[in-house]
C-alpha cells in the first residue's frame, strides 16, 4: 500500500495569479471612472445647452392668452356684435376629495343637467386634475350669487368670468352676421393645413357662418402668452414672462340698423327677403332673410331640440334667401333684355307688335299667354316694361335667340356669383344649349326661349344676384360688387374696403341706357304703370319694375285662381327699383314667396323702405 504524497504549495503561481487579477480590476475601475468622467463631460460640457434648454422646459410652461375678438358695428356706429363676460362654475377636481357629493351639494344650489354633468365627468377623466373644468356656463346673476355666498363650503370649485360673443339684435342680422360656435374636428384641421393652428391654442369659437365666417381672421386678432414657473407636478407658481393678445380689428357696415328694422317690420310673415344696396360702389345697405332665428342660440352650443326645430321647419329659416334664395326673375329682368334688344338693333324705340293677349310659334297651336288675357293691343318698348307686357317679349326673345340672351345676361351677372363677402351664396342659373344638354340631355327648342323671355323656364337668381346684376343699366355699363364691410380698424388705422366698379357692357348707342332707364321711370310714375300705386305721392322720383312668379302650371284655357292652388304653390312677388330716378343712391329688391303679384304686394314694401331711407337721411354722404 502506497504512502499518500502531500502537496507543496506554489507560491509563484498564487503571486503571479494575484498579480494578474489585481492589474485586471484596476484597470476595470479606470476604465468604468473614465466611463464616468467622460459621460460627465459629455452631460456638462458638450450638451449642456441642450439639458439646459430640457430642464428650462420642464420648469417653464408656456400659457396662451386667447385674443379678444373684433368688434362688428353697422354704418353709424351701432354695435351689432360684441363680447360680453359670461360666467362658468369651474372646479379643480385635485381640491375635491368626494367629487359625487360635491356634485350633489352644487345640484342643490344651483340647476344642471345630467348632460352637463355627463360631459363634466368626461372631461375630469381625459385631463389633469389641477386643471380647472367648466361645469356649466353661462351662470346667471341669482346663480353668481347664491355660488359666491357658498364659496367656503366648496374647496376647489370657482365661478370664472370670460369674453362671448353676444348679438344684441338677435334674429335682425343673423343671415349677414352670421355667428360664431366651439371649433370642431374638421376646423382644427383646416386651421393645420392653413399653418394657423398656433395662433388658436387659446381660442374655443371660430366663425361658422356669415361675416364671422369670411373675415375670420380680421376678427380673430393674434394670441398672446405667459411664461410661467410650475412645480414638479405641473401647477402654475409665478408668471416670469407675460407677451399681449392682439385683439381682432373692429369692421365697419354699410348696414343701417333703421334700414334693417323697417324690412322686418313690413316682411312680418311672408316668407322672402329684401336686400338693398348703393348702385354707385355695391355697399351693401339692407341685407334681410325672413324667417330668421337667433344666433345667440349657437355661441355655447345650440340643444338638440332646438336645432332639430330649426332644421325641420317648413319654412326653413336656415337658408339665407338674399344670397341662397333661388327664384325665377320673372318680369323684373324684361328692362335687360330691352337693352339687349335695343343694342342688337333687333328692337328700336319705334318698334311695335300686335298684341292679342297671347304668342304663339310658327307650326304650333299652343298659346303662351300675356297676363292680361285679351291683349295691350300695338306695344312699343314703353309700353312692354310699363304694363309689363309678356307678347312684346316673346316676340323679342324668339328673335334675339338663346345664344346672344345667355351671353348677355351672363355679362351682367346672372348665372354668377355675386362675389359679396359672405361665402353661403348661390349662383343661381342662367341657362344656355350646353348647360340645357348637360343637365337634361336635350337639346334646346324655341319653345324653352319663350318663356325664358319673360324670366322663367330656366332662369333663377337670387335677390342679390337680381340687385347686382341691375347696376350696369345704371352706371353704364359697369358692375358693382357688393360688399358689407366698408371698413377696418385695429385701433389705430382704418381701412376702406371698397372694390371698384368694373366694364362689363360695351354698348354701341349710350342712349340706350337712357330708354331703359326711363321705362323703369314709367313703370313707376305713369298711370297705368305696374307700380304706379305702390309709389303714388312720393317726393322722391323713383323707377323700377315688378315680376310675377309662376310657380304652378296651368291648363291652356284655365284661369289662375290663388285660392284653388295650395299656398306654397301660388306667384312668387318680385320687385327692383331705385331711387332717386336721375342719380340713383340706392336700389331695392324684394322676393316674397307665394304672395301674388309683384305690382300689389313687394312693390309696396319696397316704397317703404326706400321712404325710411330718404326720411331718416340714410344716404346722406359720410
Amino acid at each position: 500500500m502506497f504512502k499518500k504524497r502531500v502537496a507543496i504549495q506554489d507560491f509563484a503561481a498564487e503571486s503571479r495569479l494575484f498579480n494578474h487579477r489585481a492589474v485586471f480590476a484596476v484597470l476595470f475601475v479606470v476604465l468604468l471612472f473614465g466611463i464616468i468622467v467622460f459621460n460627465q463631460y459629455q452631460l456638462q460640457i458638450v450638451s449642456y445647452q441642450d439639458y439646459q434648454t430640457r430642464s428650462e422646459g420642464n420648469r417653464i410652461k408656456v400659457v396662451p392668452l386667447a385674443p379678444n375678438r373684433g368688434l362688428i358695428y353697422d354704418r353709424s356706429g351701432i354695435l351689432l356684435a360684441e363680447n360680453r363676460p359670461v360666467f362658468s362654475l369651474e372646479l379643480i377636481p385635485e381640491q375635491i376629495n368626494d367629487m359625487a357629493a360635491t356634485l350633489a351639494e352644487l345640484a342643490t344650489l344651483i340647476e344642471f343637467t345630467a348632460e352637463q354633468q355627463d360631459a363634466f365627468l368626461k372631461q375630469v377623466r381625459a385631463q389633469r386634475r389641477f386643471n380647472s373644468i367648466s361645469l356649466k356656463e353661462q351662470l346667471n346673476d341669482q346663480e353668481v350669487a347664491v355660488l359666491a355666498a357658498n364659496q367656503h363650503r366648496f374647496p376647489g370649485v370657482t365661478v370664472e368670468a370670460r369674453l362671448s360673443r353676444h348679438y344684441p339684435f338677435g334674429d335682425l342680422f343673423t343671415h349677414a352676421l352670421g355667428y360664431i360656435g366651439k371649433i370642431n374636428s374638421r376646423e382644427l384641421q383646416q386651421l393645420e393645413l392653413d399653418g394657423e393652428l398656433a395662433n388658436y391654442a387659446a381660442s374655443r369659437d371660430i366663425g361658422k357662418i356669415g361675416l364671422e365666417r369670411f373675415y375670420q381672421r380680421e376678427l380673430h386678432g393674434t394670441m398672446g402668452y405667459q411664461e410661467v414657473e410650475v412645480n414638479n407636478r405641473g401647477r402654475s407658481i409665478r408668471v416670469l414672462r407675460s407677451v399681449p393678445a392682439v385683439s381682432g380689428k373692429n369692421i365697419q357696415l354699410g348696414l343701417d340698423v333703421g334700414l334693417q328694422l323697417t324690412a322686418q317690420q313690413i316682411l312680418k310673415q311672408h316668407r322672402g327677403a329684401i336686400v338693398a344696396i348703393d348702385p354707385r360702389d355695391g355697399a351693401v345697405l339692407a341685407f334681410y332673410s325672413n324667417p330668421s332665428y337667433d344666433p345667440n342660440l349657437f355661441v355655447h352650443g345650440i340643444s338638440s331640440a332646438n336645432y332639430n326645430e330649426l332644421l325641420n321647419s317648413r319654412d326653413r329659416p336656415l337658408i339665407n334667401r338674399v344670397t341662397q334664395g333661388v327664384y325665377p326673375p320673372a318680369s323684373t329682368i324684361k328692362p335687360h333684355l330691352a337693352l339687349l334688344g335695343l343694342e342688337t338693333r333687333t328692337i328700336s324705340t319705334s318698334t311695335k307688335i300686335w298684341d292679342p293677349g297671347y304668342y304663339t310659334l310658327p307650326n304650333s297651336d299652343h298659346r303662351f299667354r300675356d297676363h292680361i288675357r285679351w291683349g295691350h293691343g300695338w306695344v312699343d318698348i314703353y309700353t312692354a316694361i310699363t304694363k309689363s307686357c309678356d307678347t312684346f317679349f316673346y316676340d323679342m326673345g324668339i328673335k334675339l335667340g338663346i345664344d346672344r340672351i345667355s351671353e348677355y345676361m351672363h355679362k351682367m351677372g346672372f348665372g354668377e356669383k355675386t362675389g359679396i363677402d359672405i361665402m353661403e351664396e348661390s349662383s343661381a342659373n342662367m341657362p344656355s344649349r350646353g348647360w340645357k344638354r348637360a343637365r337634361h340631355n336635350q337639346p334646346w327648342y324655341p319653345g324653352d326661349t319663350v318663356p325664358l323671355s319673360i324670366g322663367q323656364s330656366y332662369w333663377t337668381t337670387t335677390p342679390l344676384q337680381l340687385a347686382v346684376a341691375t347696376t350696369p343699366l345704371l352706371n353704364r355699363g359697369k358692375l358693382v360688387t357688393p360688399h358689407m364691410v366698408t371698413a377696418f380698424n385695429n385701433g389705430e388705422t382704418t381701412a376702406a374696403n371698397l372694390i371698384p366698379p368694373r366694364q362689363v357692357l360695351e354698348v354701341e348707342n349710350e342712349q340706350n341706357f337712357a330708354v331703359v332707364m326711363d321705362t323703369m321711370y314709367q313703370t313707376v310714375s305713369t298711370l297705368g304703370g305696374t307700380a304706379y300705386r305702390a309709389f303714388l305721392g312720393t317726393e322722391y322720383r323713383s323707377a323700377g319694375k315688378t315680376g310675377t312668379a309662376q310657380l304652378a302650371a296651368i291648363a291652356q284655357d284655365a284661369k289662375y285662381d290663388a285660392d284653388a292652388i295650395d299656398e306654397r304653390l301660388r306667384d312668387n312677388a318680385m320687385y327692383v327699383g331705385y331711387a332717386p330716378h336721375d342719380n340713383p343712391t340706392i336700389l331695392v329688391v324684394v322676393a316674397l314667396e307665394n304672395a301674388g303679384g309683384g305690382g300689389s304686394n313687394a312693390a309696396p314694401l319696397a316704397r317703404q323702405l326706400m321712404d325710411y331711407y330718404f326720411a331718416a337721411g340714410v344716404n346722406r354722404d359720410e
